[in-house]
């Protein structure tokens, strides 16, 4: 029997590391804490090794796309296929935050979307039949999509999307954000909302094309919102720990053999969300 692997991305601290502590104390197989910062990492693995858990490391900066293709190079030459993964690398401006809007769009996009997506296009493949996909996502996503122009919220909840036509239209959104007419354009005001708006929407669309190319294989993909937690990113007054924060990606992540769904959705605290 092949061993088992968990991979989840930006885990050196915050909600990634209460996922892989989580996951190391009830996922039977090898769980990976990955951080671009090889020091930070190791560091993380020790803390977590210290209260009894045996994480692995393997260096992963999802800005780079070359160190997605070691990695997963890495993950199929040593396990051959991969059983969880969970995408949690994210990044947020502090709202007090003096940098340019266009700024903002292009950073803040880069990480949350493009280079999610790049991790997603590299390991999908790699995703074991009986698979879970878990796309760290947030309820600001759903909110700001309430705030788009009628036409793009039809877009981004329409059935027959593709992969293509969200990529053209996140890079439209920096694109106007950077020439300043993005509200003419029918974009509101956060950037890191509409990163996230983007992400679940890729969610629902690799999920539909799971169904389609492989419908035997019952691997379940999803995004999902962790709840508000108290992270260096959304500051010490949010009302969960990250261990709290953990419940629900973790839940997806291990979703029984056979579960038949919640597939290609948004949840929060384990309930399916309309989108």
């Amino acid at each position: 029997m092949s061993t088992r692997v968990a991979v989840v991305t930006g885990s050196n601290k915050g909600i990634g590391l209460a996922i892989v502590r989580s996951l190391c104390k009830q996922f039977q197989g090898d769980v990976y804490l990955t951080a671009r910062d090889v020091g930070r990492g190791q560091e993380a693995v020790q803390a977590l090794s210290s209260e009894g858990l045996k994480p692995l490391f393997h260096q992963l900066d999802i800005n780079d796309l070359n160190s997605i293709i070691t990695a997963a190079a890495f993950f199929k030459e040593k396990y051959g296929e991969v059983d969880i993964l969970v995408n949690n690398a994210g990044i947020a401006f502090k709202v007090a935050d003096t940098a340019l809007f266009a700024v903002q769009a292009e950073v803040t996009l880069k990480t949350n979307f493009f280079a999610t997506r790049d991790m997603l296009t590299h390991f999908m493949p790699l995703i074991k039949a009986g698979g879970r996909v878990v796309n760290v996502s947030s309820f600001v996503g759903s909110r700001t999509l309430n705030q788009c122009s009628p036409e793009l919220q039809q877009r981004f909840r329409s059935e027959d999307i593709t992969e293509d036509e969200l990529t053209g239209l996140m890079q439209r959104f920096v694109d106007e954000a950077k020439r300043g007419e993005h509200k003419q354009g029918g974009w509101p005001e956060t950037a890191y909302g509409m990163s996230k708006t983007g992400l679940t929407t890729l969610s629902m669309i690799l999920a539909r094309r799971l169904s389609k190319e492989r419908p035997n294989d019952g691997i379940l993909l999803n995004a999902c919102c962790p709840g508000w937690v108290r992270t260096d990113m959304a500051g010490s007054k949010a009302p969960k720990s990250p261990d709290e924060g953990a419940i629900t990606p973790v839940f997806l992540a291990l979703l029984p053999p056979g579960a038949a769904g919640p597939h290609g959705k948004f949840v929060s605290d384990k309930e399916v969300q309309p989108w």
